[in-house]
């Protein structure tokens, strides 16, 4: 049965998932991208996200290659699409990511404004969902047929769907920073009673990787 999960989902020591104050100059916020010095050097990292040919192999490296098999759609927050607040001013902003976004599958950014689909290279659409994370977790799920839905985040969009039982699988990286504040992950929630628990953990040089399941109610 397809499920909904979370890969490479970075904490800080002090578990936090981005820092304070993101903004186009800080996409993590201030302190943010030190969370992810694992990931980045890996080989599947370079050459999906940056086109590289090279990168490193190893454990760090077989976490973010699972995040990208058997996934057939993606949903992400708005502020993972981008740093613009409120209304579209204008429908220039296209993400992060370039012409050709790593996530060659439709992706479904949730979102208070409505805007159009956006068709990107290497068979990367963005839609808009305006009503919310059951709607766009039933039409990721329709999109992606019989494969996985990833949440990509960022934090309040995975606390969301934490807090209502939604997410089957969850992948955390523990890094070895200090944020000091920001977004904190688990704050306030009792992922306990939520139903989930630790099914594996490894460790590496550059992090702490958790795999966090939810029994069947």
């Amino acid at each position: 049965m397809p499920k909904l999960r979370v890969h490479c989902f970075t904490l800080s020591l002090d578990g936090y998932g981005a820092g304070p104050r993101q903004n186009l100059e800080h996409p993590l916020g201030v302190g943010g991208e030190a969370l992810h010095g694992w990931m980045v050097p890996t080989r599947t990292f370079q050459q999906k996200v940056l086109g590289n040919s090279n990168g490193e192999s190893g454990v760090d490296d077989d976490f973010t290659a699972r995040g990208f098999a058997h996934v057939g759609a993606w949903i992400l927050g708005r502020n993972m699409f981008g740093p613009i607040r409120g209304d579209w001013p204008d429908h220039a902003w296209k993400g992060w990511w370039g012409d050709n976004p790593p996530y060659h599958t439709p992706v479904f950014v949730l979102t208070h404004h409505e805007r159009p689909s956006i068709h990107m290279e290497g068979g990367t659409t963005f839609h808009f969902v305006t009503d919310g994370i059951y709607a766009a977790l039933q039409r990721a799920t329709e999109a992606a047929g019989d494969l996985d839905v990833r949440l990509g985040g960022g934090v309040a969009t995975v606390r969301q769907y934490l807090r209502a039982g939604l997410i089957d699988e969850m992948h955390v990286a523990i890094s070895p920073v200090l944020l000091g504040s920001g977004e904190h992950l688990f704050g306030g929630l009792d992922g306990v009673a939520l139903g989930y628990r630790c099914r594996q953990h490894v460790a590496t040089a550059h992090a702490m990787h958790c795999t966090l399941t939810r029994r069947a109610p």
